[in-house]
């Protein structure tokens, strides 16, 4: 059936307005925005003092509720994606480690056969963070399937996953990477930077080439230092190139996170969590990948050389946090949780804004920037108060 939503502020993709009238259609798709003096007749469903904004998109996430995306189970995916829906997400990418070319193949093929058969959050591309990466700032990565980047490789796999690899994070010093990045991004898929210690020159040589994003900014990356810019540097200072950011606290230090923001500006910073699969469950004990993990403080890190190992973060507390820290207006906070991320993995076309004909996918959100609800093609799938 369908309704006008009446609410104290929307988040629209080129402006914020206050009060009004958002469409939702009777197959639940975004219509017409309306302002306050107009009006509409029909249902009205009534967000007083709340806000609207289109769902976020977590193009960065490993696991969640004890699931794994390289557990290659479909039902622990779908699970995934029906949690997401409780941290306001959306839409989604879910994302690999690295590992060996079978194990990301059969990876490829399960969401390849099966994606558009989940019931939640949506499987909008699959994310690849390696396995073409470097030992140095290896993190929780296993440098035994490191390689050189493979375009072979990489055909199979997106043959295998039905044209849905949409991203993938390579090292900029690995030999052939320059290529590699040319070739794969004017076939249309991503490539980021990360898990590296490449030169500001390596760095600048695959951006030319056609790379658009640095993985999770700060973490997994040769710093900056006033004579070598490094990949830090990099990240800051090219231009046209979006970099992913973990602001749970722990990865990066919320003064840290306000430099980049005011330096790159919002439109070019995607939240992401990097979330593995202890998200929303207990603290203890925990696999990533191959590697045992303990969760404790916030915190997921790894039990052999006490390394941070992904987050336990979830979307809806990340827009939260850089309000809180001051480092993000509410708006900007919604465009970098929402439009951002889905811009820089190639899947703005689909989600990450309110457009008339998009699907009705959004969130209500309090005053304090706390989520109360989360829409999916316009019906309710998620209410805090119930």
């Amino acid at each position: 059936m369908a309704y006008y939503i009446h609410a104290a502020k929307f988040f629209l993709p080129s402006n914020t307005e206050i009060g009004g009238y958002l469409e939702v259609t009777d197959d639940g798709k975004f219509g017409r925005y309306l302002p306050e003096s107009q009006k509409p007749t029909g249902q009205i469903v009534e967000k007083k003092g709340q806000w609207i904004a289109p769902g976020l998109v977590d193009t960065h996430i490993h696991g969640l509720l004890d699931h794994d995306v390289m557990d290659n189970d479909w039902s622990g995916m779908q699970a995934m994606s029906e949690g997401l829906l409780t941290a306001g997400v959306t839409s989604w990418l879910p994302t690999t480690l690295t590992g060996s070319f079978d194990q990301l193949n059969d990876v490829c093929k399960t969401i390849g056969t099966h994606a558009g058969e989940e019931t939640g959050a949506k499987i909008q591309g699959i994310h690849f963070e390696g396995p073409f990466f470097t030992t140095k700032h290896k993190g929780a990565q296993n440098p035994k399937y490191f390689t050189d980047p493979s375009y072979e490789k990489f055909e199979k796999w997106q043959d295998s996953a039905n044209g849905l690899l949409k991203k993938i994070a390579i090292a900029p010093e690995r030999d052939g990477a320059v290529e590699f990045t040319r070739k794969v991004t004017q076939e249309g898929t991503v490539v980021a930077l990360g898990h590296s210690d490449a030169t500001f020159e390596q760095a600048e040589a695959c951006v030319e080439a056609g790379a658009t994003v640095f993985t999770h900014t700060f973490n997994g990356m040769s710093g900056l230092n006033h004579r070598q810019p490094g990949m830090v540097g990099a990240a800051m200072y090219l231009q046209r190139v979006d970099d992913e950011l973990i602001c749970d606290g722990h990865h990066i230090r919320p003064e840290v996170v306000s430099i980049l923001i005011r330096e790159k500006g919002p439109e070019h910073i995607a939240l992401i969590t990097d979330c593995m699969r202890a998200g929303m469950m207990p603290d203890g004990d925990y696999i990533l990948g191959e590697f045992p993990v303990y969760v404790r403080d916030g915190m997921a890190r790894l039990k052999d050389g006490d390394s941070l190992a992904g987050s336990i973060l979830k979307l809806n507390q990340a827009i939260k946090n850089v309000v809180d820290w001051n480092a993000a207006t509410p708006q900007d906070a919604v465009l970098m949780g929402s439009y951002v991320p889905a811009k820089s993995s190639g899947v703005a076309d689909t989600c990450g804004q309110i457009l008339p004909g998009r699907d009705a996918d959004y969130i209500v959100l309090n005053q304090d920037m706390s989520l109360a609800e989360t829409y999916l093609d316009g019906k309710e799938r998620y209410n805090a108060n119930k």
